[in-house]
């Protein structure tokens, strides 16, 4: 990724024009890196997100609702104190730093009106967010830092802001001679030397302009015509410094993986977004998305895995305590030998060796006696494991088809987890983990009041609905419950899943519909990032409740299959949509 200095005054750039008379009309924090303001402008209403997240660090507008917590952190709140209904007057960047103030028009406690900043510092490891005062004191910071020997630039309400230290490299919008930079002493590289001498840029942009003045992103100097490639690098650098513009790379499986403020060649081929902002929003926020999911799921996903590998170990023990009762049969078979020798056995012997006649040799065996029971109890001892070892057979059978069951249903809550898209979504899966006695119930701690979450619904190009579980329970009720007998039900074939409905409303849907409904059961399925997946198409009337299941556990044996490869652009679009409806 490229989010240097120059890929910040282009996005700085992008909100000045689209923020024009902006107020301040909500503040949230949905998470303790994310900051977003809410902009009333004249163009209408904008929003503002600052992720300060040292892996990622980035601001820029954006179209995404992520979810806030019940509560607003303090942070959050310090921020609605100062800043809501504050004019958003100005925005500065220091030349070549991935830095950014951005000026409020503020009304103080006194009613004089005074200027507050909010600095966002995207640098990395040392990346935070400062409200600074009129007079340049920090009045708080997103991360405090302690005056330690360590710190370079402490960090702590009531303190004077440090600006970052000016970048001590050339800036290439003003740099005119590339032939004496490229003739200087430095590194033999083109993207090295570029790297080393001009700031505010990244190492993929450095390899670009090596890419197009040198021919290769490990071009070297030597050999290279040196006029010839400083007129290439001024030709780069001032067609892609005065008009930015967002290009974005794809991976393999269509995923964005890179991203520049000029075209991206040394990965094949870019595309253009329409902007700064949906660029970013398109890298980020799914990933974002599924990252503060999997951070938030952590503890049930935790509880869940060690239950499934608790149930893993109990069942390879009762499958070997079954394995054994398979040889009981030879119990019944000394038994039989001791009562035809019981004359021949006194008290208090401990082994007698007898003729096996269940052996076609008739061969003398060995058999180990009890010197404290009777020859009668030693005989009956046998038959009595006999008997024990076949009802225990019969007990085990039970017990394993029961618990792997309970295994399939743990492993189908697993991928619940890994497909929960919302805090909303989490809660019905604590719920269900507590209803079926997997997890305690809070006692302590009171969580917000989530209502009950309605199946996920898309249409098809065909104008017929479709239904997706979001979870064990929901995939039950969708099909027992609010399902027509005639609607047509969907799973991935033999994997763990949603069930999805196609509402036929009394007609046949046609093969399109069908397909579409399959590529939404393949994407929500274990099997997202797979391709030709089969999925099961039957009758909803054909699927029963599996006896004795758990939620969402069926049986259909009527049914067709058809072979699709996940659907995901849809999701994408009616996920977005559906954030943008809650919010």
């Amino acid at each position: 990724m490229a989010f240097d200095a120059f890929f910040l005054t282009a996005v700085l750039d992008e909100i000045r024009q689209n923020t024009a008379a902006a107020r301040v009309e909500k503040i949230h924090q949905p998470s303790r890196d994310t900051v977003l303001l809410q902009l009333k402008c004249q163009q209408g209403r904008q929003k503002l997100i600052f992720a300060i997240n040292p892996t990622a660090p980035r601001l820029h507008l954006t179209g995404a609702s992520p979810e806030n917590p019940p509560e607003p952190p303090m942070f959050c709140m310090l921020l609605r104190k100062h800043l809501s209904g504050a004019r958003l007057c100005g925005i500065e960047q220091p030349p070549m730093e991935r830095c950014a103030a951005f000026i409020f028009d503020c009304i103080d406690e006194l009613g004089d009106r005074v200027q507050k900043r909010l600095v966002a510092e995207l640098m990395g490891r040392t990346c935070n967010l400062y409200l600074l005062g009129p007079d340049g004191r920090i009045i708080d910071c997103l991360r405090r830092v302690g005056l330690d020997e360590t710190a370079k630039r402490p960090a702590l309400p009531g303190m004077y802001y440090i600006p970052p230290a000016p970048v001590d490299k050339q800036d290439p919008r003003e740099l005119t001679d590339f032939t004496g930079l490229l003739t200087r002493p430095g590194a033999d590289l083109l993207a090295s030397r570029l790297m080393d001498m001009l700031g505010g840029l990244s190492p993929l942009v450095c390899r670009e302009a090596a890419l197009f003045a040198g021919g290769d992103i490990d071009a070297r100097l030597e050999g290279l015509d040196i006029q010839k490639t400083a007129h290439r690098l001024e030709l780069f650098f001032r067609e892609h410094l005065t008009r930015p513009a967002p290009y974005v790379a794809l991976s393999a499986d269509g995923t964005p993986a890179q991203f520049a403020f000029c075209p991206i060649c040394q990965y094949g081929s870019s595309s253009r977004e329409d902007s700064f902002g949906a660029l970013l929003d398109r890298f980020y926020t799914l990933r974002d998305r599924r990252d503060v999911m999997r951070q938030k799921s952590q503890t049930a996903r935790k509880t869940v895995t060690n239950l499934c590998q608790r149930l893993q170990r109990k069942l390879a023990v009762q499958e070997q305590e079954l394995l054994a009762t398979y040889d009981r049969e030879r119990l019944r078979q000394l038994g039989d030998i001791l009562t035809a020798n019981i004359h021949r056995i006194q008290k208090g012997q401990t082994v007698i060796t007898a003729e096996d006649f269940y052996d076609e040799h008739m061969a003398q065996i060995e058999i180990p006696l009890s010197p404290l029971l009777s020859p009668q109890q030693n005989a009956a001892r046998f038959y009595k494991d006999y008997t024990r070892m076949k009802n225990a057979e019969k007990e085990l059978t039970r017990q394993i088809g029961l618990g792997k069951q309970e295994l399939e249903y743990l492993k189908s809550v697993l991928e619940e987890l890994n497909r929960a898209q919302t805090e909303a979504e989490l809660e019905e899966i604590r719920r269900e983990l507590q209803e079926g006695g997997y997890v305690r119930a809070d006692s302590g701690k009171k969580r917000m009041k989530q209502g009950k979450l309605p199946p996920l619904r898309f249409e098809s190009t065909d104008g017929y609905p479709i239904y997706v579980g979001r979870n064990n329970q929901q995939n039950e009720e969708l099909t027992f419950r609010l399902a027509r007998k005639d609607d047509l039900w969907l799973h991935a074939q033999k994997v763990h899943g949603s069930h999805v409905i196609i509402s036929c409303g009394g007609t046949t849907p046609p093969d399109d519909t069908v397909t579409q409904a399959a590529q939404l059961a393949a994407y929500y399925a274990e099997t997202v990032g797979g391709q030709n997946i089969p999925v099961d198409v039957t009758p909803v009337r054909q699927v029963k409740k599996t006896p004795g299941g758990k939620p969402g556990m069926v049986i259909y044996h009527t049914y067709r299959t058809v072979i699709v490869n996940p659907y995901p652009d849809i999701v994408v679009d009616e996920l977005n949509a559906e954030q943008k409806k809650e919010e």
